[in-house]
């Protein structure tokens, strides 16, 4: 007897293929079927206690250090100095970024950037990015160039030393777009386009992200003009990409370009920044 299937008179036998498809996987679902509004909520409640302890965690560090270091800066000038600044904002940063990823790990089940819709680029694509982030800040320079803008702002006292604005360039570089395009393009992008469409998660998150700047810049209208541009350009290469990546990547090379400019503009960071931007 044969193990095969039993062939009946007539019948033309029909060949069985040898190795079966796998199943196909399932999709994985875009951000905004993950993050929901209760996140954006619990999101906003931690903001302030993220804040208050990056505020006090830092002022208490160098409050017990100080006595056995030559640090001679005051307690009460901490909260204008640059470099105590920066120290700062990275730990705020640092508390947002381990909020989110807990909250993906636990709540949503998943890992935090893929769950935000981070997506592989090929060099290609990198290098394109990165190219129309020095593209998009070459034009905003050349458009601040046709109109300047007499007022100061507070961003430019910050350089108020070399390494006060080597600080600030690896910061622009390195931490901020990436912590800045979590929360802006990836969280809020991804609520906002859950509850209230596509159009509006570009349009709010650009609004939201040139507010961000607005302490930065105050002032300075031709500054938060330009800042609201380029926080449009990243929420469109979002909204269109369906990625968190391009807006990232993009923002990376706007960043150094800028930074850039003002290393070389600057006599390598040795002339005042503000003269040069006026």
């Amino acid at each position: 007897m044969s193990d095969g299937p039993e062939i009946f008179p007539g019948q033309t036998p029909t060949a069985l293929p040898e190795n079966p498809p796998p199943p196909t996987a399932a999709l994985p679902l875009p951000p905004r079927e993950i993050w929901k509004f209760r996140d954006l909520l619990l999101f906003l409640t931690f903001l302030p206690f993220a804040l208050f302890v990056s505020d006090v965690g830092v002022l208490g560090g160098y409050s017990i250090l100080h006595p056995f270091t030559k640090w001679r800066l005051r307690l009460d000038l901490l909260q204008t100095d640059t470099i105590f600044l920066l120290i700062q904002q990275c730990c705020f940063y640092l508390l947002i970024v381990t909020f989110l990823f807990l909250l993906a790990r636990f709540q949503h089940r998943r890992p935090l950037w893929k769950s935000l819709g981070w997506s592989r680029l090929t060099i290609k694509q990198i290098s394109g990015y990165l190219a129309g982030g020095i593209a998009l800040a070459a034009a905003m320079t050349l458009a601040l160039a046709l109109l300047p803008d007499k007022q100061e702002f507070p961003l430019e006292k910050l350089f108020n030393s070399r390494t006060a604005s080597f600080a600030i360039g690896a910061f622009a570089i390195s931490v901020a777009p990436v912590v800045e395009e979590l929360v802006f393009r990836g969280l809020l992008f991804a609520i906002f386009e859950r509850v209230l469409g596509l159009n509006f998660a570009v349009i709010a998150t650009a609004i939201l992200f040139a507010g961000l700047h607005i302490p930065e810049y105050w002032h300075a209208w031709n500054h938060m003009a330009m800042i609201l541009v380029v926080g449009l350009a990243f929420s469109l290469a979002r909204g269109a990409s369906g990625s968190l990546a391009p807006s990232t990547i993009l923002h990376i090379g706007y960043n150094a370009l800028i930074i850039t400019f003002l290393f070389f503009s600057t006599q390598h960071f040795r002339v005042t920044v503000g003269s040069w931007i006026r």
